[in-house]
């Protein structure tokens, strides 16, 4: 439980992490940008392949995996359906911050539960250490998240240290929804597989969907996907060391 609520707490708070720098400057390169999206994306990619799917495997089968990852497929999907997805680094309309940078909030806020549901669930399965690398991996993706939520907020007139905090918050669900993937998986055993393989459906789905897309619409292609491949290198090294 220990290692859970840290993890947790850790993965998180790298959404306030990843908006701290918003309190010395407004903007980062979009090359730079581009590159940890993508590098990011390798991390995931190699967490829900090589970590996640084989632990679910051990204790499930083919249908449990393809149950599991669709139905994390599915959430996602659902939750985009609703909530209307906002290029956060190029809206050029000015949104006022009582409508819909409000409903902004409200979207990053929710999808950040199933990233909190896969650390949590992860935490819940025997294998040593893969609570951690999930927990790593999902970190890695809410830290670029952070800025851009920070840096929208102070481009509506938000003040610097609230729209850190504000970012900050939206990471905070992720806590929870950890600790309810945790007693949910831990009180029904057979869960697990389900529960690793939703985690990976909607990591790849995040992938696929939002980061790979964001980190090839600048021009940086190339870069990205090198850095998508050391991304993927560097957790595969991880999963061998420490899964």
């Amino acid at each position: 439980m220990e290692q859970l609520l840290i993890g947790s707490f850790l993965s998180a708070m790298a959404t306030g992490a990843g908006a701290l720098p918003i309190l010395f400057f407004k903007t980062v390169t979009h090359r730079w940008r581009d590159i940890l999206l993508a590098f990011t994306a390798g991390i995931m990619v190699a967490a829900a392949t090589f970590s996640l799917i084989p632990q679910a495997m051990e204790n499930g089968s083919i249908i449990v995996i393809c149950l599991g990852v669709l139905c994390g497929t599915l959430t996602l999907t659902v939750l985009e359906s609703f909530i209307p997805h906002i290029d956060l680094e190029h809206t050029r309309v000015n949104i006022s911050m009582d409508s819909q940078a409000l409903l902004i909030l409200s979207a990053i806020t929710l999808h950040n539960i199933p990233e909190g549901l896969s650390v949590g669930v992860s935490y819940s399965s025997e294998q040593t250490g893969l609570g951690g690398l999930v927990a790593f991996a999902i970190g890695l993706q809410n830290a670029p998240e952070g800025f851009l939520v920070a840096l929208f907020l102070i481009n509506q007139q938000v003040s610097r240290l609230k729209a850190f905090l504000l970012a900050t918050m939206t990471g905070a669900v992720e806590i929870v929804s950890a600790l309810i993937g945790y007693y949910l998986t831990s009180i029904v055993g057979g869960l697990v597989p389900y529960g690793l393989s939703f985690a990976a459906g909607a990591m790849l789905y995040i992938v696929y969907k939002e980061l790979i897309p964001e980190s090839h619409g600048d021009g940086h292609a190339r870069s990205a996907t090198f850095s998508f491949i050391i991304g993927l290198l560097v957790m595969i090294g991880m999963v061998q060391q420490f899964g």
